[in-house]
């Protein structure tokens, strides 16, 4: 037994040294990160060599590796602590994080229009016209059974749905399981809500990126890579990568682009871990300072008389 004790102190204390560790590195990596950008970025311009090769496979690892989660931890743990002492600074990162949310979400809310659109022009096209594709000239023609423009109508929804998610948070239009949360008091709710926001909307989206990263990549290039991949592999692989970006529909003559769902996805998650800090910003925040500061530079959608939601309830 004390032997086995021994053991689990030994690891508990591996564990909080590696923690540390990671955390004092994060500064380091940070900084090469941002003075040696070639030696992850060398691939946006692609001309085929060993030197974008081997940043690819370095983007690809380190886009889902500790060490970038350690980068951003320390980074916002950093802007928490400074924000402690300075209350107008956090209050900036709120608004910044919020307002980077309300953007993407009200930008790509347009999208559910965009479907309504085409869904009548498919309509038309194929009932009234007897058309069995559709054409839209600008300069180079983009030419398209209708069966794509059909499946391809998934993609606006996708887009409502992984880009308005934060959008949806920030609004407060999330149905939300109340057991307990209404009979507390308002710091006791605030500390809640940090509480959410640090143990289950950060490790969450943590845990979907690492696999959705690499699930998208699967769709992009080849050597397939894997969540189990040590940098030294993605290496020898990079000899051999290249672009082979996923273009199989489920029909013939289908949608061809079903990789942007996988980017999609990677968006989305990266949103909710942005968020995720900036609710528990605003809510260490409003604890602090009390009832008054509810909602406080809170961008909220005002609805204009007469765009009330109709009830139902009254038939």
């Amino acid at each position: 037994m004390e032997e086995e004790s021994a053991g689990a102190l030994g690891a508990l204390g591996d564990g909080i040294l590696w923690v540390l560790t990671e955390f004092a590195m994060a500064f380091y990596n940070l900084g090469y990160a941002i003075t040696h950008p070639a030696s992850w970025l060398d691939w946006v311009i692609w001309d085929n060599t060993k030197e974008d090769k081997a940043s690819l496979m370095k983007t690809v690892y380190y886009g889902a590796s500790s060490e970038l989660f350690f980068v951003f931890t320390a980074f916002f743990i950093v802007l928490f602590a400074i924000g402690v002492w300075k209350s107008n600074i956090l209050w900036g990162a709120v608004r910044v994080l919020e307002g980077l949310a309300n953007t993407v979400g009200r930008f790509a809310a347009w999208a559910g229009l965009a479907m309504v659109l085409q869904q009548v022009i498919i309509v038309f096209m194929q009932r009234i016209f007897t058309r069995p594709d559709i054409v839209f000239g600008f300069g180079v023609p983009l030419d398209f059974d209708i069966s794509w423009y059909a499946e391809e109508l998934k993609l606006y929804n996708a887009m409502v749905v992984a880009l308005c998610l934060t959008y949806t948070f920030v609004q407060g239009g999330h149905v939300r399981v109340d057991l307990v949360y209404s009979a507390v008091s308002f710091r006791t709710k605030k500390v809640i809500d940090m509480v959410g926001a640090i143990i289950f909307m950060v490790p969450m989206a943590v845990l979907i990126w690492m696999y959705n990263w690499f699930f998208m990549w699967r769709s992009l290039v080849v050597p397939p890579v894997s969540p189990s991949d040590p940098l030294q592999r993605l290496e020898l692989k990079a000899r051999a990568v290249r672009w082979n970006v996923e273009t199989i529909g489920f029909s013939p003559n289908g949608f061809t682009g079903y990789f942007l769902f996988k980017v999609l996805m990677v968006v989305m998650v990266g949103m909710i871990f942005l968020h995720a800090w900036a609710f528990f910003y605003r809510s260490f925040l409003e604890w602090r300072e009390g009832e008054e500061s509810e909602n406080k530079y809170l961008d909220k959608d005002v609805l204009e008389a007469g765009e009330e939601p109709y009830d139902h309830a009254e038939f």
